[in-house]
C-alpha cells in the first residue's frame, strides 16, 4: 500500500532553480556574448541548480517569460548589432525547452518579481506546471562593438508565437513632462530626493553625507560578488563627492550613485508546482517557498501628494511582509531596488531599516555597483535570495523591485520553510491608490510660487537645465517649470543656494512655464 505525501498542496508553487551569467569586456576569458547568449547560459544553470536532470526539467517547462532589453524598451529604439524577433523563444530553444507560451514583459524593474507572482499564481491554479522567468542586457558589449571592424551579428529568426504584452510606458513620460526637462530618470529621482531632503530639513551636505553612507555598504557588497560589473568598495564621502570621473548627472546625483547600464548580465527563475518537482526527482533541499507578495503602482508624477514620498511602494512592502505573516524584524536577508538613493531610502523608511542595518540593504551590490542589468536586475536579486534562503532554511527574504519613476512596486518573500500558496490583496489596495486625492495642477502657470522640489540637469558638454515643481502662491495648484542655462541667478539658486521653500516668479510661455528668481528674468 502506497504511503501518503505529506507537505504542501501539490499545485503549491516553489521555486527550484536560480542562474546567473556574467562578462566583462577586461575578463580574460571575454566572449561578447549576445543577450540571447547571456540569458541562455543564466537559464541553463538555473536548470542545472535544480539537482535534477536538467535536460528533464528543460522538457517540463511549459511556460518563458522574458524581461525586455533596453533595446526593445523604447518606441523606435534600434539595436546596432541585430536581436532577436522572439527573445523568450530565442533562449527557451537554446536550453531544449518547447514552452507552450512565451512571454515578452512590460518595461520596468519590477519585471521579474511581478512575473515570478503570476507565474507562481498561475501554478497555484493549476493552469502551468513550470515556468522559467530570465532576462539578460549586453549593454557594455553592445557599446563597444557597435563600431568594430568587424562587429558580431545578434540577430535571430526563431518565429513562433509570442505573448508581446507592449512596452507598458503609459503615464511614465507625459509630453509634458518631457517639455519640462523631465527627459531621463535621473532627473525624475532627483526631484524626489531632493523633496525628501526638504521634509527631514537638512542642509545640501547633510543629505549628500547621507546618500554616501547608505551606499558605502552596497559598494562593499559589489566587491565581493564575481557577477558585479563595478566591483569596487568606495567610502560614503568618495561616493558623493564631485570629481571628473564622479561628474554631476542631476542634482543631488553624481555618476557612482545612480544606476549603472554599461553591463553584460543574465538571470533565470525556474518555478514549478510541488508535484512537478517532485516528479522530476528535485531534492527537497533546493525549494524555495514565496511566503508573501504585492505588486502595486503608484499615481502619476504630478498626481502625487507627497513628492518625498511612494506610499504604493511602501505599502505593497507592508502587504507583502502581511501576507506572509512576518514583520522586518523576521528577515534575515533584504534587496532593495537601487537605482537612486531614494529607492532605498523610501523602503527603508517604511520598514525602520537603517543605512547601517546588520544584515544590509542589498544581496548583489546594487544597481549603481553590481549593476543595472536593464530590466532585469531584480532577478539577480531574486537568484542570490534564493541562493540564502538555501543557506538558512529558517530564514525569510526580501526583495523589493521597482519600475519606471517610483511608479510599480512589486515585491516577494522567500523563504525554504513550507508553505503553502497565499493570495493576496493587491488588486483592493490598489482601488484605494487610484481613489486618493490628487492635488491640482495648473498647466500654464504664471505669478509668484514657492519651490516644492527642484534639480539642475547637467550634460556632459556643461550645458545645465533647471526644472522646478512649484505652488503658487495665489491658489495653491502644482506646477512643472524649467530653468534654462541662459538664466544664471536662477540657476545660482538652484544650483548653490537654498531653493527649497524659496520665493520664485513662473510664467507660460510657447507651451511650457519658466521660472526665474525675478518677473524680468528668465524670457525667451
Amino acid at each position: 500500500m502506497p504511503v501518503p505525501v505529506t507537505g504542501p498542496d501539490p499545485a503549491t508553487p516553489v521555486v527550484v532553480g536560480v542562474g546567473q551569467s556574467s562578462e566583462r569586456l577586461d575578463d580574460p576569458g571575454y566572449r561578447a556574448l549576445s543577450p540571447v547568449q547571456l540569458a541562455s547560459v543564466a537559464a541553463q544553470r538555473a536548470l542545472e541548480d535544480t539537482g535534477a536532470e536538467p535536460q528533464a526539467m528543460a522538457s517540463a517547462v511549459d511556460t518563458v517569460a522574458g524581461i525586455r532589453q533596453f533595446e526593445i524598451s523604447i518606441p523606435g529604439a534600434w539595436a546596432p548589432l541585430g536581436r532577436s524577433d522572439n527573445y523568450p523563444r530565442s533562449v527557451a530553444a537554446r536550453v531544449g525547452a518547447d514552452p507552450e507560451r512565451a512571454i515578452l514583459e512590460v518595461v520596468g524593474g519590477q519585471g521579474p518579481q511581478h512575473l515570478v507572482t503570476e507565474l507562481a499564481a498561475e501554478i497555484a491554479r493549476g493552469r502551468t506546471r513550470a515556468a522559467l522567468v530570465f532576462g539578460s542586457e549586453a549593454i557594455s558589449t553592445v557599446q563597444a562593438m557597435a563600431e568594430a571592424a568587424d562587429p558580431p551579428d545578434f540577430s535571430e529568426r526563431v518565429g513562433g508565437s509570442l505573448e508581446d504584452r507592449g512596452l507598458g510606458l503609459e503615464g511614465l513620460m507625459p509630453p509634458r513632462q518631457a517639455a519640462h526637462g523631465l527627459t531621463s530618470l535621473p532627473a525624475q529621482y532627483a526631484l524626489f530626493d531632493n523633496a525628501r531632503r526638504a521634509r527631514l530639513g537638512q542642509t545640501r551636505a547633510e543629505y549628500a553625507s547621507g546618500m554616501g553612507a547608505l551606499f558605502a555598504p552596497f559598494t562593499k557588497a559589489a566587491a565581493a560578488n564575481p557577477h558585479a560589473a563595478a566591483p569596487t568598495e568606495r567610502g560614503a564621502e568618495e561616493l558623493v563627492t564631485p570629481t571628473e570621473r564622479n561628474r554631476p548627472i542631476a542634482d543631488p546625483y553624481t555618476r557612482y550613485i545612480v544606476a549603472r547600464d554599461k553591463v553584460n548580465q543574465g538571470a533565470a527563475v525556474l518555478v514549478v508546482s510541488v508535484a512537478a518537482a517532485r516528479e522530476l526527482g528535485v531534492p527537497e533541499e533546493r525549494w524555495v517557498f514565496l511566503h508573501g507578495h504585492a505588486d502595486l503602482r503608484e499615481r502619476d508624477l504630478m498626481e502625487r501628494a507627497d513628492l518625498s514620498r511612494s506610499p504604493a511602494a511602501a505599502l505593497a512592502a507592508e502587504h507583502a511582509l502581511e501576507v506572509a505573516g512576518i514583520r522586518t524584524d523576521d528577515l534575515t536577508t533584504i534587496d532593495l531596488y537601487s537605482c537612486f538613493p531614494i529607492a532605498v531610502s523610501n523602503v527603508a523608511d517604511t520598514l525602520g531599516l537603517s543605512a547601517d542595518d546588520p544584515r544590509g540593504l542589498t544581496r548583489t551590490g546594487g544597481l549603481p555597483f553590481f549593476g543595472g542589468a536593464g530590466n532585469n536586475y531584480s532577478a539577480h536579486a531574486i537568484a542570490e535570495t534564493v541562493h540564502s534562503a538555501r543557506a538558512a532554511p529558517h530564514g525569510y527574504g526580501f526583495v523589493g523591485a521597482n519600475g519606471g519613476a517610483l511608479s510599480k512596486y512589486s515585491v516577494g518573500i522567500y523563504s525554504a520553510v513550507p508553505t503553502e500558496w497565499r493570495p493576496d490583496r493587491s488588486a483592493e489596495l490598489q482601488r484605494e491608490i487610484d481613489a486618493w486625492e490628487a492635488p491640482e495642477e495648473a498647466a500654464e502657470a504664471g505669478g509668484w510660487a514657492t519651490v516644492e522640489t527642484y534639480t539642475v540637469k547637467h550634460e556632459r558638454g556643461g550645458e545645465r537645465t533647471g526644472v522646478v515643481v512649484g505652488r503658487l502662491e495665489a491658489d495653491g495648484r502644482r506646477f512643472l517649470a524649467m530653468a534654462e542655462d541662459s538664466d544664471d541667478e536662477t540657476l545660482r539658486l538652484l544650483s548653490e543656494g537654498e531653493p527649497l521653500g524659496a520665493r520664485v516668479f513662473v510664467r507660460s510661455c510657447g507651451g511650457t512655464n519658466r521660472v526665474s528668481t525675478t518677473p524680468g528674468r528668465g524670457n525667451p
